[in-house]
């Protein structure tokens, strides 16, 4: 969600949704053919369908320009469509990961060399540039399975780097209390699990600490109602179950606890959705709607995301579920030629990505 968003005042749901739509929104026009009703039912399969067209509508209607959009908007289409996501730089059409990575220059993008790597400044509030710790680095572990491989190269002012140097660099600056959701991201999809290292400061960390201090962080007055500290703890939780497939269902502290909080979260979202399939718009804390379709978009968005990933698979296509995906696909289908701020429309995109990969097991 917006960069800016730190608690669920209402000044969040203000931010959330207003800030890009006039200046730096994601614009696109209606393709010819876009389903307008929802069906009374819908089959997985044909969800899928559905699924992979309100995707390329979303990709191919809008197109973010250099000369508009910053960092913070060009890198949650990354996070929603990786490497193929593609962006107008001038006359040109590039991919927006590659024009980043080689040097090309944008509001926002602001990387300098540290002693340990690579740091990506942050600018709280900002509606172009990074807003939280590691919020880049989180975004490019979430391309592909594996994220964006650390040894890919980074150019940074005349200098060249790499991926990897992005995490060392985090790996020192890593503080006790700090904002660290995109942080877990990146250091359980990078780092094994038993890996340890010393921070700057010389306190020794390692992947269970980084767990226990997000597990520590109260989730109602996190980013975007705790969606993308929910995120980064079912990650952390995915990845130790498919490195360890021999625990089956059990696991060892901290994670155990961390599967605690994300079943709890998972019943939350069933137990708060309307009756139109969207999810509160006090996310995990209370049910709660709205009458602005972008508010409903943001929140059914990132709460979408999280279970997308989360969910198990004998329960992606329980009833909730499909209702869910179908309400946020056909929100996509009604606002396709509206200016909609980036972070609710890519977030939502990524969520029906990863669920319509998983529900019919597309690559």
């Amino acid at each position: 969600m917006f960069s800016n968003s730190t608690s669920l005042s209402p000044a969040l749901f203000i931010s959330c949704i207003a800030i890009c739509l006039i200046s730096f929104g994601c614009k696109g026009s209606k393709q010819e053919g876009t389903p307008q009703t929802e069906l009374p039912f819908i089959t997985p399969t044909d969800l899928c369908t559905r699924i992979t067209k309100v995707l390329k509508q979303t990709q191919d209607g809008r197109q973010l320009t250099t000369k508009v959009q910053g960092a913070w908007q060009i890198v949650h289409g990354i996070l929603a469509f990786g490497e193929r996501f593609s962006i107008r730089n001038g006359a040109d059409t590039v991919f927006a990961l590659d024009y980043l990575l080689q040097g090309g220059p944008l509001q926002g993008w602001k990387l300098r060399h540290g002693k340990q790597g690579v740091v990506a400044l942050v600018e709280e509030g900002s509606t172009l540039g990074q807003g939280h710790p590691n919020q880049w680095l989180g975004y490019l572990s979430q391309c592909g399975s594996n994220g964006v491989p650390l040894e890919t190269p980074l150019v940074v002012g005349e200098q060249s780097a790499n991926v990897g140097d992005l995490l060392r660099q985090a790996q020192a600056d890593i503080r006790t209390g700090q904002e660290a959701p995109w942080t877990l991201m990146a250091f359980a999809t990078y780092l094994p699990d038993n890996e340890t290292w010393k921070a700057s400061d010389g306190e020794e960390w390692n992947l269970s600490r980084v767990i226990e201090m997000e597990l520590d962080a109260d989730l109602h007055s996190s980013a975007c109602g705790g969606s993308h500290s929910l995120y980064g703890l079912a990650i952390a939780v995915n990845k130790y179950r498919g490195r360890h497939s021999e625990l089956n269902d059990v696991l060892p502290a901290p994670w155990d606890k961390a599967q605690e909080i994300i079943t709890n979260s998972i019943d939350l979202s069933r137990r708060f959705q309307q009756a139109d399939g969207s999810f509160s718009t006090h996310y995990f804390e209370r049910p709660a709607s709205s009458a602005d379709v972008f508010a409903k978009l943001s929140s059914s968005g990132h709460v979408f995301e999280f279970l997308a990933i989360a969910l198990p698979t004998d329960r992606l296509d329980e009833p909730w579920v499909l209702r869910a995906a179908e309400r946020l696909a056909k929100t996509l289908e009604q606002t396709a030629d509206i200016d909609i701020e980036c972070g609710a429309l890519y977030h939502a995109a990524h969520g029906l990505l990863l669920y319509r990969n998983r529900l019919c097991q597309m690559p």
